[in-house]
């Protein structure tokens, strides 16, 4: 197979569900309004946000303006696998030692307990599904990461996290003769994504937040009050959170600490019987262990997404190009490991294919502050790792709008002095040499020959230079 049987194209599978169960869009903004806070972007870390100023300051007027339709960006195009940073304790420890690594994710733990109890109130649908998270080896030359996972967790003092799995236990989970063995990380979840973030658009407004869609930022004067501007009106407010996700990028304080990458995913159509067939009976996420990830899950109806965060690099930032939403090689990669990974589905057909663009911080990581001399406060870099984050976002957003210091503002991701990454155009040309690099190698391995030579050399590029972000 060359190309993908589906064009990639918007909306995403999931966002198009979700919206087959609402009703109008909220109003734009017209005219000027004044209120506490203005939040900017409606997708998971925005609404998180306004969710935890109203729980912890219920008066507070807050307005929150959105571009297109809340979800309808990264929140609801993602893989929808929700889990916090057990599996990232060896490179975390490594970067920022053990107390921190340990700190984050701990708070990874909270938001995970802090989204189960959101996504299991009576009356969301958002299917919520809890079994854990599963990482495999699908080739030799992933074997070795297995142990990286369970040392970590056992050094560190929490070997419950991560519990290695023989080749036979990782069948019982789910066969497939590519699966070799694994490692179980016992915090995962799946959950419907798009319509989890239409939930918390629908808790928003019930707690009173003034929501509008359709409304683009087009300027913000920095002062005191800032002055957010649209189209159609301007938010007068004391505080801004900017929740834009990619778009940051953008921004001088933020573009020499992030990249755009992008990232694509494949949906079949239903296939209870084969998922059954291959003794995949409960509801486990999966990701392999290459750098350039193949993760995949089932839904409530059967069918199976498959994602690959190998799409193309953007050159500064610009997150317009199409290529980030509408790149028929990356989409034909994701279909390729659905069909390599999981052989029972070879015949399965490809419902929709979508992509788009993530924010990757120079140490995979995000963080969450304040623009120096202003009441402006950011959140930026989850790396492609958003549904459980979001979560710790909003509490670390929240409290820097509150002006608290509490565990949540103590975190690294919103103390630590975040990596700079070279600059352009070094970046984009050694980025793309370094992906296309990484594709042949993982390639290879999966065949079981050798990689070719010039893709080897350059492939360890990033750790000889230092770098945390494109080392395998």
């Amino acid at each position: 197979m060359n190309g993908p049987s589906v064009l990639p194209h918007d909306p995403s599978w999931w966002f198009a569900d979700a919206m087959r169960l609402e009703g109008e869009a909220a109003p734009a903004l017209a005219g000027e309004i004044t209120v506490d806070v203005a939040i900017v972007g409606g997708g998971y870390t925005g609404l998180w946000t306004a969710l935890a100023l109203k729980a912890r300051k219920p008066s507070l007027s807050i307005a929150l303006i959105e571009a297109n339709l809340c979800g309808s960006g990264a929140s609801g195009k993602n893989g929808g696998k929700v889990h916090g940073y057990w599996a990232s304790l060896s490179g975390m420890s490594k970067n920022m030692g053990d107390d921190a690594a340990l700190a984050v994710a701990r708070a990874g733990a909270m938001a995970q307990d802090g989204l189960r109890a959101f996504a299991t109130q009576a009356g969301r649908d958002v299917w919520w599904r809890e079994a854990g998270d599963v990482r495999v080896s699908t080739s030799p030359a992933q074997d070795a990461k297995i142990a990286t996972y369970v040392d970590a967790a056992k050094r560190l003092g929490v070997p419950d996290a991560a519990r290695e799995l023989t080749p036979a236990e990782v069948t019982a989970v789910c066969k497939s003769p590519v699966f070799r063995g694994g490692v179980m990380l016992s915090e995962g979840a799946n959950v419907h994504p798009a319509r989890l973030a239409r939930a918390l658009r629908k808790a928003v407004i019930e707690a009173g937040v003034q929501l509008y869609e359709n409304s683009a930022m087009t300027g913000l004067d920095k002062g005191a009050p800032n002055r957010v501007r649209t189209a159609g009106g301007q938010i007068i407010a004391r505080e801004v959170v900017l929740a834009t996700n990619c778009e940051l990028a953008a921004l001088p304080q933020i573009w020499p600490h992030v990249t755009v990458f992008s990232s694509f995913a494949v949906m079949s159509e239903p296939a209870p019987g084969k998922l059954a067939a291959m003794g995949w009976l409960k509801d486990e996420g999966f990701s392999d262990m290459r750098m350039f990830v193949h993760y995949f899950r089932k839904t409530a109806d059967g069918r199976v997404l498959m994602g690959s965060g190998s799409g193309p690099i953007s050159y500064g930032g610009n997150t317009t190009e199409p290529y980030l939403r509408q790149d028929a090689a990356s989409a034909a990669r994701a279909e390729r490991g659905l069909r390599r990974l999981l052989p029972g589905l070879k015949d399965v057909p490809i419902a929709k294919a979508w992509g788009g663009p993530i924010d990757v911080s120079a140490d995979r990581l995000p963080f969450f502050k304040t623009l120096p001399g202003t009441r402006v406060h950011y959140a930026s870099g989850y790396s492609g790792h958003g549904v459980n984050p979001t979560y710790i976002g909003g509490q670390c957003l929240a409290s820097l709008v509150l002006g608290e210091k509490n565990m949540w503002t103590s975190l690294p991701l919103c103390t630590r002095e975040v990596p700079r990454l070279p600059p352009e155009p070094l970046r984009v040309i050694g980025g793309r040499m370094i992906r296309r690099a990484i594709i042949a190698c993982e390639e290879a391995e999966e065949q079981n020959r050798p990689a070719p030579p010039l893709a080897a050399m350059t492939a360890t590029l990033p750790r000889l230079f230092g770098l945390r972000i494109g080392t395998r």
